[in-house]
């Protein structure tokens, strides 16, 4: 039982609080992030507000704009229960961003196209709420990455962290980037190519895929290292221990590149430099509402033909 004025559980006396991330650059997503925002309240959980890209919509919003607001800070998920995503897997990508840095958990309800990231659609948003209201959710840990870039140098020139993957991408586009792959500090191959990723299993439905890696089952704990337009022989994708470091060196001599995290954060690398990718300490905590197994997501998102199938005979 709760008090749907202050988020306060009139039996245990427990303040319960939201935060909700939209992209508010889609003028539909600002009426559902409303009636998210209003069934939150009614459902006795205090709702904070976050906008992905301007934040003047939110504010002049008629119901959102009520609620506390917040930038892309940390601070923005301090002490909230949990993150709730309503937008595509760049909206998800950023909200998570957020729910990693405070350790909390993040549920992402797609109102994009693929939205791989995303627990549930649109047209399931209602229940999805009433399941967070009701607790009637579990929360599973995924794989993160762990970045280092450093000079020709040895010195640091930036630390970050990945859930999908780290690209490491040429910033010449007039010809190719020099590297050289290396696997548990023990070389592998040196070729030219466009640029290297190196993916989690979650990231392995993303940018990897595209680029020709295989899909990796959530639940496998992995590295998948893709070479991207390389012009080699030996250019196929790697799955790697979990427990290896992976780590890409550019040629002194070839371009300057950058190592973008989640397709939004960078660290440039200057000539020589060196990207070091381990497995992250600390896992994003994602929520999940149901019980559905992974093969029936990749099929419902990909649209995969399943005609002809017969099952299993017992």
């Amino acid at each position: 039982m709760t008090d749907a004025h202050d988020g306060t559980s009139a039996k245990t006396g427990e303040k319960r609080e939201v935060l909700l991330v939209a992209h508010t650059g889609v003028h539909e997503n600002l009426g559902l992030a409303a009636e998210a925002a209003s069934t939150l309240q009614e459902g006795g959980i205090n709702v904070r507000v976050m906008a992905t890209a301007d934040p003047a919509p939110v504010a002049r919003h008629e119901v959102l704009g009520r609620f506390k607001r917040f930038g892309h800070t940390r601070e923005a998920a301090t002490g909230v229960e949990m993150v709730l995503v309503l937008g595509g897997d760049g909206t998800f990508l950023r909200a998570a961003d957020i729910a990693h840095s405070a350790d909390v958990p993040v549920l992402g309800i797609n109102m994009g196209h693929i939205g791989f990231l995303a627990e549930w659609e649109q047209e399931s948003l209602q229940e999805a709420i009433d399941r967070v209201i009701s607790r009637d959710y579990r929360v599973e840990d995924r794989m993160t990455l762990s970045i280092t870039v450093r000079d020709l140098d040895g010195r640091v020139l930036g630390t970050g962290w990945a859930l999908n993957e780290c690209s490491v991408e040429n910033l010449n586009r007039q010809g190719v980037l020099d590297t050289i792959l290396e696997v548990d500090q023990r070389p592998v191959s040196s070729f030219g190519c466009d640029g290297v990723l190196v993916s989690t299993p979650t990231g392995s439905t993303a940018y990897a895929f595209s680029a020709g890696g295989p899909v990796l089952w959530p639940e496998l704990d992995a590295i998948l290292v893709v070479p991207s337009n390389a012009h080699t022989l030996f250019s196929r994708p790697l799955v790697v221990s979990p427990d290896s470091s992976v780590a890409v060196e550019t040629n002194p001599t070839t371009s300057p590149a950058t190592a973008v995290m989640d397709g939004f954060r960078q660290i440039h690398m200057p000539p020589g430099a060196r990207v070091e990718m381990r497995r992250g300490p600390q896992p994003v905590r994602w929520v999940r509402l149901d019980f559905a197994p992974f093969a029936d997501r990749l099929v419902h998102k990909f649209r995969l033909p399943i005609t002809g199938w017969r099952g299993p005979r017992h």
